[in-house]
Order: C-alpha cells, then sequence, then structure tokens
C-alpha cells in the first residue's frame, strides 16, 4: 500500500477528535503543573521570567510581557515551562549565572523554598487528580460490573486470550491468587499478573502466564482487550460481502439457535459453525418478540456474515443479563472517593512502569508517543466524562514522571536539593548544568524513541 492510499484510508474526523481531546487535557496539565512552581515563586519573591504553554525555539505563536513576566504559546506542542531567573533549567542561561546572585534570583533563596517551588507542579498534579476524580464521580457516579455476576464466564475476544490456555465461559476466580472484584480491572491485572485460577467445567485450574504477555500483545498490534462480557447474539450490521443479507437475517434480530442447538452468547456461534464452508444452516432468530427460522448458506470458516450489536450497560440489565453495581456520590462524599480512586490508579500505574524496566517482559517495545496517548481517547464523539477521568489520569503519570530522580524533571533538582539540605553543601553550579544537559538528552532520546515507536514500531521489529 502507497503512502497515498494510507492516507486516503485515514479517518481524518477521528484523527482530529482525539487529537482535539488530547491537546486541550495536555494543556490544562501543563499549564496548572507550571503555575505549581509559578505561584510559589512569586509567593518567595523569584523573579519569573517566562509562563510559557509549548516551547517556543526560535518563535512563539502568542507573547504578550504583563510587568517581568512574559506569557506565551510556542508553536512545539510538547510541554510547557516556566523560568525563573537564576535557575540551572532547560533555557541554559549560562550569561546569568557567571553573574553574582541577586536578590530575586532563584539561586539566592533558602533551599527549603527552592524545595517547595521545585515540588509546587507534582503537587498541583497530584490536587487536580484528586478533584476531577471527586468531580466525576459527583456528576456521574459510578458504575461497575462485579465479576460475580459473570456465573457464564468472560468471553475471550482476542485470540491471543486462547493462546494464553484461557477459554471463553472460563470463569475467572483469581489473578496471582487474589480475586478480581471488578470486570473493568480484569484485563489490566491479567496484563500485569503471572498466573491465572479459572473454574472450567466445573474444575478449578490454574493458567500460567508468560512474562513477556505485553510483548506478544505489542507485536501483534492488537488493540482489543483480551476479555469482555458474554453478549447476546444480537445483529448489529449486515455484511456486504456474506451471505446473510440474502438469508433474511435484519439488523436486531437476536440469535438463538443453530441447527437446532439452543444459543445464549454471541461468542458460542464461531465455534459451532467453524469448519463448515459451504454448508446450509438453519437460523433460530427473535424477532419483535416473534421466533422464526432461517436458512444460509455459511461463508469462509462457517461465518453468516454479520457483525454483533454491543448492548450498552442499561440493555445487558434490562436483558437481564448482568445486575451492575451502581453508587451515586454527594459532594463531599466524592472527595474521599476521589482519593482512593487516584491512589489506585497511581499504584496500577507504578506495576506498569515496573514491568518497563524489567527487559524480560519485553513492555519497553510498547512505550508510545503522542499517537499512543491520543488514541485512548474515544473517536467518535466528544464523551466529557471518559474526556476527564483520562485528564486525571495523564495528571497523575505526569506527578509520577516528573518525580523520577532524573536531571532536567523536577525529580532531578529536587534530588539535588535534597543533597544541599542534609551535606550542608551546595552542588557546583558547572555539575548542575552538565546534569541538566544530560538529562535533556536523555529525555529527547526518550520522546524520540517512543514516538517513533507510533509511527514505525521500532521496539517491534515491525
Amino acid at each position: 500500500m502507497n503512502l497515498l492510499q494510507i492516507l486516503i484510508d485515514i479517518n481524518w474526523q477521528a484523527v482530529g477528535l482525539q487529537a482535539g481531546q488530547l491537546i486541550l487535557s495536555l494543556s490544562i496539565l501543563v499549564i496548572l503543573h507550571e503555575l505549581g512552581h509559578f505561584i510559589p515563586a512569586k509567593l518567595f519573591r523569584c523573579r519569573v521570567e517566562k509562563f510559557y504553554l509549548f516551547f517556543d525555539p526560535w518563535f512563539s505563536i502568542f507573547k504578550k510581557k504583563v510587568g517581568e513576566t512574559e506569557y506565551g504559546v510556542g508553536w512545539l506542542p510538547l510541554g510547557g515551562y516556566v523560568k525563573i531567573a537564576g535557575m540551572v533549567d532547560e533555557s541554559m542561561d549560562k550569561e546569568q549565572l557567571k553573574k553574582p546572585a541577586e536578590p530575586w534570583e532563584f539561586r539566592s533563596k533558602p533551599a527549603w523554598q527552592r524545595l517547595i517551588i521545585m515540588i509546587g507542579g507534582v503537587t498541583v498534579n497530584v490536587l487536580l487528580a484528586f478533584v476531577i476524580y471527586a468531580m466525576v464521580l459527583f456528576t456521574w457516579g459510578e458504575t461497575k460490573l462485579p465479576m460475580s455476576e459473570m456465573k457464564d464466564g468472560v468471553w475471550c475476544v482476542d485470540s491471543l486470550a486462547n493462546e494464553l490456555g484461557l477459554q471463553n465461559a472460563d470463569r475467572i476466580l483469581a489473578v496471582n491468587g487474589k480475586p478480581v472484584k471488578y470486570f473493568e480491572d480484569l484485563n489490566a491485572e491479567v496484563l500485569l499478573g503471572e498466573t491465572v485460577t479459572v473454574e472450567r467445567n466445573g474444575q478449578v485450574q490454574e493458567v500460567a502466564l508468560p512474562v513477556n504477555l505485553i510483548e506478544k500483545l505489542v507485536e501483534t498490534r492488537r488493540r482489543s482487550p483480551l476479555f469482555m462480557p458474554r453478549i447476546p447474539a444480537l445483529v448489529g450490521e449486515i455484511s456486504d460481502t456474506g451471505n446473510a443479507k440474502h438469508s433474511g437475517l435484519l439488523v436486531n434480530d437476536q440469535i438463538v439457535g443453530l441447527d437446532g442447538t439452543p444459543v445464549r452468547y454471541f461468542d458460542e456461534i464461531r465455534p459451532m459453525l467453524a469448519g463448515r464452508e459451504g454448508d446450509t444452516a438453519k437460523i433460530g432468530v427473535v424477532r419483535d418478540g416473534k421466533s422464526l427460522e432461517l436458512s444460509t448458506v455459511l461463508g469462509k470458516n462457517g461465518a453468516i456474515g454479520f457483525f454483533p450489536m454491543m448492548p450498552s450497560m442499561t440493555d445487558l440489565e434490562a436483558m437481564k443479563m448482568y445486575a451492575f453495581e451502581k453508587k451515586q456520590y454527594g459532594f463531599f462524599e466524592s472527595f474521599p472517593a476521589g482519593v482512593r480512586k487516584s491512589v489506585e490508579k497511581l499504584k496500577s500505574y507504578v506495576a506498569q512502569f515496573k514491568k518497563i524496566l524489567n527487559p524480560s517482559t519485553g513492555a519497553y517495545k510498547g512505550v508510545g508517543g503522542f499517537k499512543s496517548m491520543g488514541s485512548i481517547f474515544p473517536k467518535h464523539e466528544w464523551d466529557w466524562e471518559v474526556f476527564w477521568n483520562i485528564t486525571a489520569f495523564f495528571s497523575i503519570v505526569l506527578a509520577f514522571m516528573n518525580l523520577l530522580p532524573i536531571p532536567a524533571l523536577d525529580g532531578g533538582h529536587v534530588i539535588f536539593t535534597l543533597y544541599e539540605m542534609i551535606t550542608r553543601r551546595k552542588p557546583n553550579e558547572k555539575f548542575l548544568e552538565y546534569a541538566q544537559i544530560v538529562g535533556m538528552i536523555f529525555l529527547f532520546g526518550l520522546l524520540i524513541y517512543a514516538n517513533g515507536n507510533d509511527i514505525f514500531g521500532w521496539g517491534s521489529g515491525r
């Protein structure tokens, strides 16, 4: 396929919608993160020379000087920054550092004040996650599917689940020996797990997961979850190339039988018809409350020629398939719930980060950049509940990543300041300058790798 065909095939409306959500989300996070540095810097009477959303090498889209600070929007959407006078940062302003320290410079302030300024951005991101999650819970509440409702097991959507030794209708009892309470947590728990305990045909057995499970997902470019709740065999769309359209099958029909064998779930159809290409099958259908029997010639791999309808939670509940657990939160009640959710998300992200740092898992191959981040957002409609949940999660990630002890990140500056507070000796400014350069090179390399992985699949060898 040539480049022109690839460009034609891209759903530009979906790309634009996801890009818009990503830019707005990151803009909110960056501005508030930088405010976390800006406000304490001002309180401690440091001179803030610049406050920028996005970076502005060579030129900026907008800028306006108010007092001693230039506020602006750069053209390179890779973050943002505040330039505090007398601080070794990404501006690498060596000329200023050669001069004697002025009272209004960062370097002339006591170590405890500099520490507060440096952790201000991370503090804001943590508090922001708490508040966003709290307001999401207050506004929309919380709806979850208990694993106890999965009485007939799960649907293994991705064939990789079958390769791991899992099957449709398996009742998943535990991951790493610990019960999974809600279905919403199942996919993440399995990806980070080592063993899965299942009940199959009335017998309990343990399935060992490969260390490089995430690598397997990356290499096959799978984006679907491993598992979904089992759904009824409702016709959502008729294929133009299959035989279903000639058999009289209609959208919204529910398939309840094949050749006299009852069908309750969509995932039962493929195994029943596998290897029957060219055969004629009798399909039991319920349409508008009436039972019908249709006949169709099976296509390749026994396909009938339709795509399933994915019922909403409300639909599944109305069909008495599952009983969802719903909870509404009062205003004050939502804040401790927001804190709990933030802590849960942070624990999950730390577990993922450990996987990335372990070469044997191959998880580093899945590290992505802006394309991967944008793909998390819905591509068909702007859903504010989803948008704010993702933004809160990004805020947690931004806080965690900024605390890593890497020069050029807040965590690097914090380590140097703590060293000074403990030893009573200030690190040499030349050392800080070189450390900043090394940190920037490392982060720039990581940025190139992550975004290159998105575009070219470097990590997976694609």
